[in-house]
Formats: structure tokens, sequence, C-alpha cells
């Protein structure tokens, strides 16, 4: 595109840094440090890809700039869960029934009220962090602690187990017109964590109940105040229809906005979130109709000793990119949030059930030796 890019990490060894012509020393959350670089390096544009908790840097960063972003309040609606299930209800988006915890004392005063099953998970983390299934009242201490210790302000939420299948959309929101890129099915572990193992596109969804997917999405954007940028959208399609389950002002992770969208649709969701950040028209014209898909390797528990058979992998048809986060001499965990994956697998087919057949052929040909 012919940018200059400075990227701003408090990890010097980050994995961005060698590829930027720029680095700053500061954390994306720490807010002040970041409005300190923005004026410092007066950039055109800030954008991060998918963590949530920068946006309210880049949101008070972008407001000091005169650049376009999303406002500060809108920032907090789209990181803080409890602020972000009140606005949609107020909005009238769908959700389940919610209790908001701030300490002990409110857990003690509410807990009688809660149904089983639940979920509960801190207001103000992703990744799957901290997020638990709970069945009895006999479970709920122990849950709390386990949630409480992975929120940030010490705030978690209490809501309905929602039942169904699960989607996220992949939105491009500009001048306020709301912009579906795709509807993204989703594989999780399941019970008790719910980490995502995998991902395919188009949607099994389609005719009425694809456009209710639609209707939720396009009304929960609103709902927080998104004018201008990317978001990524997550609800549970219900016997009673989609619900919300949350979402971010920011681009989907797990490679959904940088391989599966453009792999599906032929849009380039990063060049046209950058674009917008600029104050530029973003391409948003699709250019194909294929499938894609990813999935994780779930492996047994060890220390991985060797890796084989990438290459072979690599050479099956529809396979676009294999990705490790874990390799030899790292220990194969428990998987109770999305950094204890391992790594992964990205495929593109005429559809998605051919990319996803085509992701769990290749998987097959990678070997891990685990002691």
């Amino acid at each position: 595109m012919g940018l200059e890019v400075a990227v701003a990490d408090f990890n010097p060894e980050a994995i961005g840094v060698p590829y930027a012509d720029k680095y700053f020393n500061a954390s994306t959350i720490d807010i002040e440090a970041i409005v300190r670089v923005a004026e410092e390096y007066q950039p055109d544009g800030i954008i991060t890809l998918a963590t949530d908790m920068p946006m309210r840097s880049i949101a008070v960063a972008t407001s000091k700039l005169g650049l376009v972003g999303i406002t500060s309040d809108t920032a907090l609606k789209s990181t803080d869960k409890a602020e972000m299930i009140k606005a949609f209800r107020s909005a009238g988006v769908p959700v389940p029934w919610y209790y908001i915890v701030d300490n002990k004392a409110v857990f003690n005063e509410n807990f009688a009220e809660f149904t089983f099953p639940c979920i509960m998970k801190p207001t103000d983390n992703s990744g799957s962090r901290g997020v638990v299934l709970i069945k009895s009242v006999d479970e709920l201490v122990d849950a709390y602690k386990y949630s409480r210790e992975q929120s940030r302000n010490g705030s978690v939420i209490v809501e309905e187990y929602l039942q169904g299948h699960e989607v996220s959309v992949e939105v491009i929101v500009y001048k306020s017109k709301v912009h579906i890129l795709q509807v993204t099915d989703k594989l999780t572990t399941g019970a008790p964590n719910f980490v995502e193992m995998g991902h395919s596109q188009p949607s099994r969804f389609i005719g009425e109940a694809l456009d209710k997917i639609h209707d939720v999405a396009t009304k929960a954007c609103a709902a927080v105040g998104i004018e201008n940028g990317p978001v990524h959208v997550e609800m549970m399609v219900t016997e009673c229809g989609p619900k919300m389950i949350e979402l971010g002002a920011r681009m989907g992770g797990d490679c959904i906005a940088t391989h599966l969208v453009p792999l599906s649709t032929g849009i380039d969701m990063i060049k046209a979130t950058i674009d917008i950040a600029l104050g530029n028209k973003p391409d948003l014209e699709r250019k194909l109709y294929c499938g894609s898909a990813i999935r994780y390797f779930d492996l047994p528990l060890g220390t991985i000793k060797s890796i084989t058979g990438e290459e072979d992998a690599l050479n099956e048809e529809g396979v676009c990119d294999i990705m490790f986060t874990k390799h030899v001499g790292d220990k194969v965990t428990s998987i109770h949030s999305s950094l204890d994956r391992v790594g992964m697998i990205v495929c593109q087919a005429k559809s998605a059930e051919a990319a996803v057949a085509q992701c769990i052929k290749a998987k097959e040909k990678v070997m891990f030796e685990i002691e």
C-alpha cells in the first residue's frame, strides 16, 4: 500500500517489530503511553487487528488527533461485557438473562437467583480466558474464584447458558452503514471452557435464518455506537432465534479476518480496515464465492519431542497455510483458553464442508511425537 508503518508494543521482541518502519516501546493497553506515541509520530491512521483492550487506547488517540475511529464510549461498550450487554438490552438486541457481579458481596446477594446451567466470565477479558460453565450451585464458589482471577477489574458476568449453533459475523461499518462480509460457523471444545477449535465459511444458515443473523448483527453494531471500522460479532442461534454473546470493535482473530474472509469472499478485510482508518473508501466488493476453514490440532498431553509431515500436509489440495503456536520442547496442556492451542491448518475449497474435510485430511499428515 506504500505506507510507512509504526508499531507499538511493551515487548521489544514482539513478532511484528522487525516488519515495522518504526517501533515504540509502549503497552497497547496503556492509554497515556499510546497517546504520547501518537502525538510524537503523528500517524494518518491507527488500528489493531484482533485484540480488544487496545481499542480503548486507540479511541482516545484518534479522538485527540482528529483521526477516524470509535469514541471512548463505544470502546468501553465494546470491551466491557457488562456495559456491552446493557447497551444491547437497551437497544432491543436479543440477549441472554444476566447478572453483573462486581464483588463478593454482590455475588453472595444474587447467587440464589441464578438458574443452571449458566455461564460465568470476566467482564474485561477475551480468548475464552476465565469462561466457565456452571452446572449446579455447588460449583459456584470455585467458578467465581476462577473467573474473577482472569478479570482485570475483578468484575464478572453470570448469564444464561445459550444452546444452539454458535456463529460469528464479520462486519465492516463505513459511514454508519453496516456491511456484512461473511458469517462464520464455529467449533468449540464445549463445556466447560468453550475454546474455539475451528471455523468455517460460509455458514450453514441460509434464507430467513441467515437474514435474522444479519439483522441482530446490524442492531448490535448500532447499539454500541460503531460508525466506522471492523466488527467481530458473536452470537448463538438458538431455538428462539439468534441471541448475542458479545462483539469486538476490531477484526476477528483465529485467522478469520486475515485468512478465511479473503479466501471465501476475495475481500481484503485488513486493507479495508486500514483504508477506513486513513479516511479512504474501502473496497468491499465480493470477488469470490468459495469455502474456507481452519482447524486446530488436538493433541495428548505431554512435551513435544518432534513435529513432522508439514510439507506433506502443505502439498494437499486446498491447503493454504499451516501454523504452529507451540514447538519442540513446549508442553501440550489441557485447553482452557486459546493460548493453550498448539497450531492450525487453513484450507480453501468450493464449499465450507469441503474446506473442513481438507483441513481434517491435512491434519492427519502432520505427526507430533509427544512424551
